[in-house]
């Protein structure tokens, strides 16, 4: 037989009392939330996809956000790089006039004026920042400028102006991850940016009898190069044309000495890395103490200029009146400067593009990993409110019945 206490029916009453606020409180939670896993308890296993589909989700968003700023400052670039395309055609067009030997000095000292403002004009391009401060074409080193000028008499102009323009960034590129394990550069160096003409760097020094003294590597142009004990001067040769560095490798037929050429117009960059001594030996490098490229040997020849270089040559050839050597080297430089800026152009466009198909790619998929997720945990609202409102019924059901059986006190059971 069960005894019943005149306090059972309350306790009763209030135990499930609490059940069914419960319920209602973690509804409520549910459908202000917009979520059906609010503790791991809830679905453990809904839980632990949803950490992963999240982390997913954070990261494409991340990608997407990156690509976006390269985007943005590509095109700042390629504005600043179109308008150094303005300049050269401009300085391309004077070079035209100034070969045409009917021109007075006058009329060719007028026309150096003009390629020496357009020549600051395209220092100040060079040396161009973001709307952070940091500089464009300078490498890695986007703290510095890209660029360093100096300046001397120059016969016929009267007073000092650039003579030497030395890029003092580096060749180094930043790369930012644009999806999973994939990067991109987002830095444009300017010793290629800027650079008209191929450059050839020759070693004045007989390299028959070397040989790698012992393992080490070299750097060329972007390239890390391994070498091994043993390996001579042919070996070196070889191993750097096929590197796939945009520098070809030769010996000179007369000295027997090391001769690298770019493929492209860059300003050659080398380094013996580690405690390698190769370059040193060979004679292409002296000065360990500088960085490139101001560490080339001084018996070692470099041809071939930058963009700066040809357009102060035509500057001073135009000064001077020299009017063979404007249609001669000047010209030709100036053009090649030109076509070389436009390739360049060309390929931020490209790269552009690129991004443009990669924003579009990652956000259909992170549109496709939300709606996976969303499966998951996002709870059905109709359902969710329908389930609330069926809970708040029960509960003043439960409350109404409560207020009836409550009332009878003892004297009801000692009657």
């Amino acid at each position: 037989m069960k005894r019943v206490s005149t306090n059972l029916p309350n306790d009763n009453i209030q135990h499930f009392m609490r059940k069914q606020q419960v319920g209602l409180h973690r509804m409520q939670n549910k459908i202000a939330s917009q979520s059906k896993v609010l503790n791991l308890r809830d679905n453990p296993i809904a839980a632990a996809h949803s950490v992963v589909l999240q982390s997913n989700i954070s990261r494409l968003q991340k990608f997407a956000a990156n690509a976006g700023e390269i985007q943005g400052r590509g095109r700042v670039a390629e504005a600043h790089l179109q308008g150094a395309i303005g300049i050269m055609h401009r300085i391309n067009e004077l070079a035209v006039q100034g070969a045409n030997s009917t021109f007075s000095r006058e009329d060719t000292v007028m026309m150096a004026e003009e390629v020496n403002q357009l020549l600051s004009e395209l220092i100040e391009i060079s040396n161009a920042r973001y709307g952070d401060g940091t500089t464009m074409f300078s490498g890695d080193r986007t703290l510095s400028l890209a660029f360093r000028t100096t300046s001397s008499h120059v016969e016929g102009s009267g007073r000092s102006l650039v003579t030497n323009v030395e890029f003092i960034g580096t060749n180094r590129n930043s790369l930012t991850e644009i999806s999973e394990n994939s990067y991109i550069e987002s830095s444009f160096p300017g010793n290629s940016v800027f650079w008209a003409e191929n450059q050839v760097l020759m070693s004045s020094r007989n390299a028959d009898s070397f040989f790698v003294r012992e393992d080490s590597s070299i750097y060329v142009s972007g390239v890390t190069i391994d070498l091994r004990t043993g390996d001579n001067i042919h070996a070196v040769v070889a191993k750097i044309n096929d590197s796939g560095a945009p520098v070809r490798a030769s010996l000179d037929p007369v000295r027997n000495s090391i001769v690298l050429t770019t493929t492209q117009p860059h300003q050659i960059w080398i380094e013996d890395l580690g405690s390698g001594t190769v370059f040193q030996e060979i004679g292409l490098i002296g000065n360990i103490t500088q960085r490139p490229p101001h560490n080339i040997a001084n018996d070692a020849r470099v041809s071939g200029g930058s963009l700066f270089d040809v357009v102060i040559r035509l500057r001073d050839s135009l000064f001077t009146g020299n009017v063979i050597e404007i249609g001669s080297g000047g010209l030709q430089g100036i053009q090649n400067g030109l076509n070389h800026l436009i390739l360049q152009a060309g390929k931020l466009g490209a790269r552009d593009e690129r991004l443009q198909i990669i924003q579009n790619r990652l956000a259909h998929q992170t549109h496709e990993v939300q709606a996976m997720n969303s499966k998951l945990v996002d709870i059905d609202l109709a359902e969710a409110i329908m389930e609330l409102r069926m809970l708040e019924h029960v509960h003043q059901a439960s409350l109404q019945t409560a207020a009836r059986i409550l009332p009878p006190t003892l004297l009801d059971f000692l009657r």
